[in-house]
């Protein structure tokens, strides 16, 4: 079934990427090959020279990983995708396609930590400028633009602040000034979240998170709006080699087709937990783009049709405050990543960021009693039983 725009997004999720197998199969198989022979000569270099159609090697196109590729491009109204290998295989491969020497980059300081330290450690190597600012902020952007900036990266809402930036917008500003713009959709997911409506030039996906949904499967992706650009980051995928492999592009496939029902189930729970942690003694506050107390309420209603279901929340209690509720909660688990089946829970301070400076950790927002929860499909009532002994003991 091909790109029908106008399926609604869970037939979409079910049938996208499906396309009619020769033998019927009603989901595409596992092509498990590294290597696709030719009929002759003439036919392997006709798919050398791009004159027809076809499978040479898997590291530059296979049938399972292209059907996967096909489906999210479906979710997300765009041209075609690259299945990458990780989340930062995406990211690294999209800025090594888009950026080179002399050009400068402007990052949202709310993304997945890596994608900074990619950007401050290494993109320099390359003679690539960069600024990291608060995204949300629009006149920061502008004043940040230059006649050398090529790309303006965000996620929207940011980890693990959750704090929200307007795409719309910030598109204009990237493209008034011949710049592009790329989200990292993943804490969205196209269900709630349609970027290229909203004026983006590409998407990232950890796929590790929603689209796979459950905890198995590390993966990225990249979705691009026009044939020229897909062709362009192919060519720089196939070099750089980040792909995705058949089984694990198999598996992130069968994840989309629950997509919706995970996502909304997720985040019904996730509004009924965030509403009860606002009025708990020993949260000082929460941050869910679904709660009127967010600051960016309005515009996630503008531009989300959800919210998701990640929270975050400051503990009055502060650092030894989250290490306990880490120690005593019942059914989440303590666990990085998010996004899947399952609800996790994690204390920045004392878990992902212990190895960093207080002083730079809090210029970056992540205080010592910041939680943040990924909230999953269990029963919502076991999980407030849980959330409930956690708390009892900050």
């Amino acid at each position: 079934m091909g790109h029908n725009k106008n399926m609604a997004m869970d037939t979409k999720c079910v049938h996208s990427g499906i396309q009619d197998e020769a033998l019927g199969a009603v989901v595409p198989p596992i092509y498990q090959v590294s290597t696709f022979k030719f009929k002759d000569a003439d036919h392997g270099a006709r798919l050398f020279k791009g004159e027809e159609e076809g499978y040479i090697y898997t590291r530059m196109r296979n049938p399972t990983v292209e059907a996967m590729e096909d489906a999210v491009a479906a979710l997300e109204g765009g041209y075609k995708a690259l299945g990458c290998g990780s989340g930062m295989a995406a990211i690294s491969t999209l800025f090594f396609a888009v950026l080179k020497s002399g050009d400068h980059l402007i990052c949202s300081e709310s993304v997945y930590g890596p994608t900074i330290s990619f950007i401050t450690t290494i993109l320099t190597n390359f003679g690539i400028e960069y600024t990291i600012l608060d995204s949300s902020n629009l006149d920061a952007i502008k004043n940040a633009m230059k006649p050398n900036t090529k790309l303006i990266h965000i996620e929207s809402p940011g980890n693990p602040t959750l704090v929200m930036s307007d795409i719309k917008a910030i598109s204009e500003i990237a493209h008034n000034a011949g710049a592009e713009l790329s989200v990292d959709n993943t804490f969205m997911s196209p269900v709630y979240q349609q970027p290229f409506e909203l004026g983006a030039d590409y998407i990232i996906h950890s796929m590790t998170k929603y689209l796979n949904g459950h905890a198995d499967v590390v993966a990225g992706i990249i979705i691009t709006k026009n044939k020229d650009d897909y062709t362009h980051i192919r060519r720089v995928l196939n070099h750089l080699g980040g792909t995705i492999d058949p089984f694990n592009s198999f598996l992130v496939h069968r994840g989309i087709k629950t997509l919706k029902i995970r996502v909304e189930a997720a985040a019904r729970n996730a509004k009924i937990i965030a509403e009860w942690l606002e009025k708990h003694p020993k949260v000082e506050w929460v941050r869910f783009p679904g709660l009127k107390s967010h600051p960016q309420y309005e515009l996630g209603k503008k531009q989300m049709s959800g919210s998701g279901s990640m929270i975050s929340i400051g503990l009055k209690g502060g650092f030894e405050a989250g290490k306990n509720l880490m120690n005593n909660i019942d059914i989440f688990q303590l666990a990085v990543s998010l996004g899947g089946v399952e609800s996790l829970i994690q204390h920045p301070a004392s878990m992902t960021h212990a190895s960093m400076d207080k002083e730079v950790r809090e210029k970056a927002n992540i205080t010592d009693g910041l939680v943040r929860i990924s909230i999953g499909i269990e029963d919502v009532n076991d999980l407030l039983a849980g959330l409930e002994k956690g708390l009892n003991a900050c």
